[in-house]
């Protein structure tokens, strides 16, 4: 008896969990980085109104650029993992192509799957100048056609 092709679904349903819960993480990592940028927006306001020093502020800008960078750092990790779940993902649907049957009296049968292969096309090549100098009237025109470049 033909069987066609039946999906893992388990297996699918568990890449599908994978990649939102990656979405999700990423989302929450931007929604740090906002509230990063938003304190430090808040420290800002308060330095321009003389509540804190400049030293303090100095301090708290190098703070908040490592969170940035280590922030920025988690979300490509995370785009990273995204992509290779994606591409593994595709994989496996890929491998879901039916299988070709044909039905006859006898029964069903595999249907004949082979491609035509197509003519490539021949690269003509073209023919090598034989000399490799340039006549004096081709050197004029040359030199004519740069000067007109250089204007």
């Amino acid at each position: 008896m033909a069987k066609a092709k039946m999906m893992n679904e388990n297996s699918f349903a568990k890449l599908v969990k994978e990649q939102s819960a990656i979405g999700e993480l990423i989302r929450t990592r931007q929604e740090e980085k906002q509230s990063v940028m938003n304190e430090f927006d808040k420290e800002k306001a308060r330095y321009k109104a003389g509540k804190i020093s400049e030293d303090t502020m100095k301090s708290s800008s190098a703070k908040t650029n490592k969170e940035l960078v280590r922030i920025d750092k988690n979300i490509r990790e995370n785009i990273m993992k995204s992509n290779k779940l994606s591409v593994q993902i595709r994989e496996f649907v890929v491998k879901q192509a039916p299988i070709s049957f044909i039905a006859k009296v006898s029964g069903l049968t595999l249907r004949n799957t082979s491609k035509k292969k197509s003519k490539k096309k021949v690269n003509q090549k073209r023919p090598v100048k034989k000399s490799a100098k340039m006549t004096r009237s081709e050197v004029k025109k040359e030199l004519k056609a740069e000067k007109r470049f250089k204007r």
